[in-house]
C-alpha cells in the first residue's frame, strides 16, 4: 500500500477489552496499531509463499454472531463496533519451507478462504480461517495435519480476461461452492481505515491440539486496487457456520499480490519459538 499509510491507528470498540476483562482470567495489553508495514520482522521463516491476484470481498457482521466461532482466548476485532466476514480468492504461488525454494507445482494452486477478524489477550490482531478451499490434495493434507487448518480439497480455476478475473470453486464432497467475478479498478493511493483494517493483518489465530496458536506473517505493503463486483454466487460462508451475507459486500478490493513469510508459532505467553 503506497504513500501515507505508515502507522495510522484504527479505531476499535470497547468490546475487546470488556470481553477479556469479563472472562476474569486473561489480562489485556494495548492493541497493536493497524499499520501498512509488519510490526515485527521474520528473519527465519517457517514458510514462504506468494499470494497473487487476490479478490477481497467483505460483509459487515455483528460481533456477537461470530464470537462463538473464534478460538478460545480471542474475541472479534472490531472497527466502530462492527466486525467483518471475509471471502478472499487468490492464486497461491510456490509454497516453500524455511529458506528452501518454493515448490512450483504442488506449491502453486488456486485458493478461496472464509475468514474472520480477531484479537487476543496480547493485543495481537489477526485472522481466523473458518475454511480454506484449495485445489492441490497434498498441500491440503499437510495443512490439515501439520497446522490443524480447515483446508478442503476442491475443484478450482481462475480465469483472466483483460481487467476481469473469475474465481470458481466447488468442493469434491458436498455442495459448497463459489463463483466470483470482479473488474479491476483504479489503484488505491490512500486506503481508508476500513481498507487498512481488512488487509493489514500480521498473523493468524488458531488452535493446535487444544492450545491457542498465533502464527505471525510479514510481507511488503499491499498494492491495492478498487474493484467492481460483477458476480458473486457462493455458499462457502454459510457452509463455514456463518450467517449468510445479506446484500452486496461493503468492500471489494483487488491486489496483484505480495511475497509472504510466515514466522514460527508464538508460545502461549506471546513469545515466538526459537
Amino acid at each position: 500500500m503506497p504513500g501515507t499509510l505508515a502507522a495510522r491507528p484504527v479505531r476499535h470498540s470497547l468490546l475487546n477489552a470488556f470481553s477479556f476483562c469479563h472472562a476474569g482470567t486473561v489480562s489485556l495489553t494495548p492493541l497493536e496499531a493497524i499499520t501498512a508495514d509488519p510490526p515485527r520482522p521474520t528473519p527465519s521463516p517457517l514458510l514462504t509463499q506468494s499470494w497473487l491476484d487476490l479478490a477481497f470481498l467483505h460483509w459487515a457482521a455483528d460481533p456477537s454472531d461470530v464470537a462463538p466461532l473464534l478460538p478460545p482466548g480471542t474475541v472479534p476485532d472490531t472497527l466502530d463496533g462492527v466486525t467483518y466476514i471475509g471471502l478472499v480468492a487468490f492464486r497461491m504461488h510456490r509454497v516453500g519451507w524455511f529458506r528452501l525454494p518454493g515448490i512450483p507445482y504442488l506449491g502453486t494452486f488456486p485458493e478461496t478462504n472464509v475468514r474472520l477478524y480477531s484479537v487476543d489477550a496480547h493485543g495481537r490482531r489477526g485472522v481466523v480461517f473458518r475454511s480454506l478451499d484449495a485445489s492441490r490434495l497434498i498441500p491440503v493434507a499437510v495443512a490439515r495435519t501439520a497446522f490443524r487448518l480447515p483446508y478442503v480439497w476442491s475443484r478450482m480455476a481462475i480465469h483472466d480476461d483483460g481487467d476481469t478475473i473469475t474465481y470458481t470453486s466447488r468442493r469434491r464432497r458436498g455442495a459448497a461452492h463459489s463463483r466470483i467475478t470482479i473488474r479491476i479498478g483504479e489503484r488505491v493511493s490512500d486506503p481508508t481505515d476500513l481498507e487498512h483494517f481488512l488487509t493489514a493483518r500480521w498473523g493468524m489465530h488458531s488452535t493446535f491440539f487444544g492450545r491457542q496458536m498465533y502464527l505471525p506473517n510479514s510481507h511488503p505493503r499491499w498494492p491495492l486496487h478498487r474493484a467492481g463486483l460483477i458476480e458473486c454466487d457462493e455458499n462457502l460462508t454459510s457452509a463455514a457456520g456463518l450467517p449468510h451475507p445479506l446484500g452486496p459486500p461493503v468492500s471489494v478490493l483487488y491486489s496483484p499480490g505480495v511475497p509472504v513469510r510466515f514466522g514460527r508459532p508464538a508460545r502461549p505467553g506471546g513469545i515466538p519459538t526459537p
